[in-house]
């Protein structure tokens, strides 16, 4: 049996009234289509709901016990109704953020700030992602907004620059050239680097410097999946890897060193988002960032 609730409310009005010409007023439709709909409806449940008995119009005891439960059923729908639109309303009000890495400079809480100061009742989740997938969830539809190192340029995802960085290198505290200032990268091309994992792409090969070594072969140590797992691997000796200037701060270990390296592009931090999502949520964070990149470093 299949009943819509436009029957369910049709069927309430003409019960109220008892009288399909009132009723058909009160709906705004014809006192024919009216009762053609009811009608289907008692079809559709094989009962009779009303009964003429003369100048008499009433209920039959089938309908008087379906007008108490369509009540229900309405209110309870109604009731539904509006936790749904709360819920989806909330939903548009939510960002999920993607990062393959710690948010350099105080950038993302600065961002927060002016995003939750625009977007009323705005939430943010951040959700760290691996570094096999270098939109940082975007193109699986996992995230809606990423800050992302560059160069990530897939099909469908828009992106805009916040901020340049040097590169520096983690290295083990007891690696030779821990104790320079400054390290040239000449001096590392033939050390074991850590690299991200194949299906990063383009990604891996900024942060192995690889136009930097002209065809040179990289020595590859090892693959990993996270900052966290790159970063034992280094403290253990293994193996150096590349990072942001600011992200040296950040992942500091007793028995990591990071310097400055000499002689390879800077990393651009951008802000990245799917170009079909249009809502005003996404933009508001897009924003925010932009914002808060172009806002004085905090001391």
């Amino acid at each position: 049996m299949d009943v819509h609730l436009r029957d369910l409310r049709y069927f309430v009005v003409v019960a109220e009234d008892l009288s399909f010409a009132r009723a058909a007023q009160r709906l705004q439709l014809t006192e024919p289509a009216l009762t053609k709909q009811v009608r289907a409806l008692e079809k559709s449940l094989n009962a009779d709901l009303f009964e003429d008995a003369g100048a008499d119009f009433r209920l039959t005891e089938a309908g008087r016990t379906l007008l108490t439960d369509a009540y229900t059923l309405l209110a309870t729908w109604e009731d539904s109704a509006v936790r749904l639109a709360e819920a989806m309303d909330a939903q548009e009000r939510l960002v999920r953020l993607g990062a393959l890495t710690s948010v350099t400079r105080g950038l993302y809480p600065e961002a927060l700030k002016i995003f939750h100061d625009t977007v009323e009742g705005g939430r943010v989740e951040l959700r760290p992602v691996g570094w096999g997938d270098p939109t940082a969830g975007l193109t699986d539809s996992t995230t809606d907004v990423a800050l992302l190192w560059m160069p990530v340029a897939p099909a469908g995802i828009g992106f805009r620059k916040l901020l340049s960085e040097p590169r520096w290198v983690a290295l083990a505290a007891n690696h030779p050239l821990a104790d320079r200032t400054v390290i040239d990268f000449s001096e590392l091309q033939d050390e074991p680097f850590i690299a991200m994992p194949a299906d990063a792409g383009v990604s891996r090969d900024f942060w192995l410097a690889e136009r930097e070594r002209a065809g040179r072969r990289i020595v590859i140590a090892g693959e990993a999946r996270t900052a966290d797992e790159a970063f034992e691997t280094v403290g253990s000796g293994r193996g150096v890897v590349l990072l942001a200037a600011s992200n040296a701060e950040l992942y500091a270990h007793p028995e990591i060193v990071c310097r400055p390296v000499h002689g390879i592009a800077p990393a651009v931090l951008a802000v990245a988002w799917r170009r079909v999502d249009k809502r005003p949520a996404v933009r508001a964070f897009v924003n925010a960032s932009i914002e808060a990149a172009a806002a004085p470093p905090q001391i």
